[in-house]
């Protein structure tokens, strides 16, 4: 019995010569206790919401929208808002400038720091690069298809 190349490639894990492997999706989501410094405003004092934290521990994205979806639920009222907690509190209103990779596709969004709404326009892995008021950080989101 011939294997295809290619199936034997995936089931290895590895790309097959001339394909360029994905890399891994680091998207971390977290359901239990919100870090210290990303609590102010929730009444519970531990509240326990779905989280991914910056690779740098800089920035925490809680995802009221769980699953993030792309296209983003109509039926669905937190669609993709995700609450964006940075560990150090600007002293100024400040924007948050997101650049989004999947593969060779980049798009770039920016939003109040705070609550807000990403839509991305694939569902897969993607790999956030986030700037603010002289910080960045960067974390992996996962978008599924509703």
């Amino acid at each position: 019995m011939r294997v295809a190349p290619v199936l034997v490639a995936a089931l290895l894990g590895v790309a097959p010569s001339g394909a360029a492997a994905a890399p891994p999706c680091h998207a971390a989501v977290r359901h239990g206790v919100l870090p210290t410094w990303a609590r102010a405003g929730f009444s519970d004092p531990r509240p326990k919401m779905p989280h991914v934290l910056g690779s740098a521990g800089e920035i925490t994205a809680i995802l009221f929208g769980y699953p993030l979806a792309s296209p983003p639920r109509p039926d669905n009222e937190a669609a993709n808002k995700i609450l964006w907690v940075p560990r150090e509190t600007p002293q100024t209103f400040t924007r948050l400038k997101i650049t989004a990779r999947q593969g060779d596709r980049t798009v770039k969004r920016e939003v109040d720091l705070g609550p807000s709404y990403v839509d991305l326009p694939a569902a897969g892995c993607w790999d956030l690069t986030l700037a603010w008021a002289g910080h960045e950080d960067s974390l992996d989101l996962e978008y599924v298809k509703p």
